[in-house]
C-alpha cells in the first residue's frame, strides 16, 4: 500500500486538472461510476471553473453537489505539497508534463503519495525516474506514468499476451494499433515538443541507464520494427514511435513472468498502401518541422491544448490493439479493444487506476512502476468490467 496511513489522509484520489478536456471527462467518469464511499475531490488552477464543473457533475449525480475543491496551481510549491499530503492518489492530467509535472511527482514522493498521469513523454518519465524513484521507494509512494491510452492497453495487453504462452521460454510478442480517432490540441502539443526534443529524449534515457538496474538473469527489448505487410493480421504495419514499447520492456524486466528472453516490437496497422506510405512521411515530416521553431510555433496554433473531438465524434470512434505472441512452440492472437482512445477510454484509464491504486489488492512495490507491474490482473479485472475488452483472438 502507499507510504502513509490511509485514515490520515482527507481524500482517496483527487483529480487535479479536472477543468481540462480529459479532465472533465475523468470527472464525469468518477461522478458516474466511483465506488460507494470513495472519497474524492476535483482539483485546478481556476476556483470559478471547479465550481462550474462541480455543477455539471451534480447533473450526473446530486451527491456531487458537496465534492470538494481544491485550489492548486503548479507554480506555487505550497499548494502542490498540500495537494500531496492530503490524499492517497493524486491523478493528474495537466501536460505537458515536462512542463508542468516534475514538482507535483517530486511532492508525491516525497509524501508516498501514490501518483497516476496520462504521460505519454519519455524524456519526462525518465528524468522522473533519475530525479524521484529512490525517493519513492523509501516513502512507498507508487509513480505510475502513462496511464492512458498511452500505455494501459499496450502494456496490459502484452502481460495478457504473454501469460497465454508457456512460462520458462523465449517470448516474442508484436502489437498492432488501429483506429479511428482524432487527436486533441493536448495530445498534439506533447507530440510536437516531444518531436522537438529528440536530443533531449535520448540524452533522459542514457542517463535513465546509468542509474537502472538491469535483472541479471533475462533480457527484454523493444527494438524498433520496419515498415512491412503483416500477414498475420492482414494490414501493412508500421513502427510507432511512442512511448509503449519502453512502458512494455519496463514491465518485462521487472516480472519474471515475461520469462528469460522478451522482445517487444510496436506498430500501427493501416489496411491500403498508400495510407502506409503517407503515415510514414506523414511522422517524418512532423519530425523534421518540429526541429524548427517558427514551423512548430505555427503547427502548435493549429490545435490548441483544451480543444478536443466533440461527443459526437468521440461516440463513433474505437480502437484496437492485436497481439501476435509466440513462445514455447505456441502462437496466440490476442485483441484489447474499445472505444474512443484519446479521450472517453482514456478518462476511464485513468480513473480506474486510481481507484485501482486505492482500492484493491496489490503487489506490494514502489518507486517509479508501471501499470503492469503495479496493478495488473486486478487493472485488467476492472478495465473489463467498465466495458474495455481483453479476448484470445486464437491460438495454435
Amino acid at each position: 500500500m502507499g507510504g502513509m496511513n490511509e485514515s490520515s489522509r482527507t481524500y482517496d484520489v483527487v483529480l487535479f486538472g479536472a477543468t481540462g478536456f480529459v479532465g472533465v471527462l475523468t470527472a464525469e467518469y468518477l461522478a458516474a461510476n466511483a465506488p460507494e464511499g470513495l472519497r474524492w475531490a476535483i482539483a485546478g488552477r481556476d476556483t470559478t471553473k471547479l465550481e462550474r464543473l462541480r455543477e455539471r457533475l451534480t447533473e450526473i449525480n446530486p451527491e456531487c453537489a458537496v465534492l470538494p475543491l481544491m485550489r492548486v496551481d503548479v507554480a506555487e510549491r505550497a499548494s502542490v505539497r498540500e495537494l500531496a499530503v492530503n490524499t492517497r492518489v493524486v491523478a493528474t492530467t495537466v501536460g505537458p508534463y515536462l512542463e508542468y509535472g516534475e514538482g507535483l511527482v517530486a511532492a508525491c514522493a516525497s509524501a508516498g503519495t501514490d501518483y497516476v498521469d496520462l504521460t505519454g513523454e519519455p524524456e519526462f518519465v525518465d528524468l522522473m525516474y533519475v530525479r524521484h524513484d529512490a525517493l519513492a521507494r523509501d516513502t512507498g509512494a507508487r509513480i505510475v506514468h502513462a496511464c492512458g491510452f498511452d500505455s494501459i492497453p499496450h502494456d496490459l495487453g502484452a502481460y495478457y499476451t504473454v501469460k497465454q504462452l508457456p512460462e520458462g521460454v523465449p517470448l516474442r510478442v508484436d502489437g498492432f494499433v488501429r483506429s479511428n480517432a482524432t487527436l486533441s490540441g493536448g495530445t498534439f502539443a506533447s507530440a510536437l515538443n516531444q518531436f522537438s526534443r529528440a536530443r533531449q529524449m535520448l540524452s533522459a534515457q542514457a542517463e535513465r541507464r546509468r542509474h537502472e538496474p538491469r535483472p541479471i538473469d533475462r533480457t527484454a527489448y523493444a527494438p524498433t520494427g520496419t515498415p512491412h505487410y503483416a500477414k498475420e493480421i492482414g494490414a501493412w504495419a508500421l513502427p510507432l514511435p511512442t512511448i509503449d514499447p519502453q512502458i512494455v520492456q519496463r514491465s518485462a524486466r521487472a516480472l519474471a513472468r515475461y520469462g528469460p528472453d522478451f522482445r517487444y516490437r510496436h506498430y500501427a496497422a493501416v489496411k491500403t498502401l498508400p495510407f502506409a506510405v503517407g503515415g510514414v512521411v506523414g511522422m517524418s515530416t512532423l519530425f523534421a518541422a518540429a526541429q524548427v521553431p517558427p514551423v512548430r510555433r505555427w503547427l502548435s496554433g493549429r490545435l490548441k491544448p483544451g480543444d478536443g473531438p466533440d461527443e459526437a465524434r468521440r461516440a463513433k470512434s474505437w480502437f484496437s490493439v492485436r497481439f501476435v505472441g509466440e513462445g514455447g512452440g505456441r502462437r496466440v492472437y490476442t485483441e484489447v479493444s474499445g472505444g474512443d482512445p484519446g479521450y472517453a477510454e482514456t478518462a476511464k484509464m485513468l480513473a480506474e487506476s486510481a481507484i485501482c491504486l486505492v482500492r484493491d489488492e496489490l503487489p506490494d512495490t514502489a518507486g517509479q512502476v508501471t501499470t503492469v507491474e503495479a496493478m495488473g490482473d486486478a487493472l485488467i479485472e476492472r478495465l473489463t468490467k467498465a466495458g474495455i475488452t481483453f479476448r484470445v483472438a486464437a491460438e495454435r
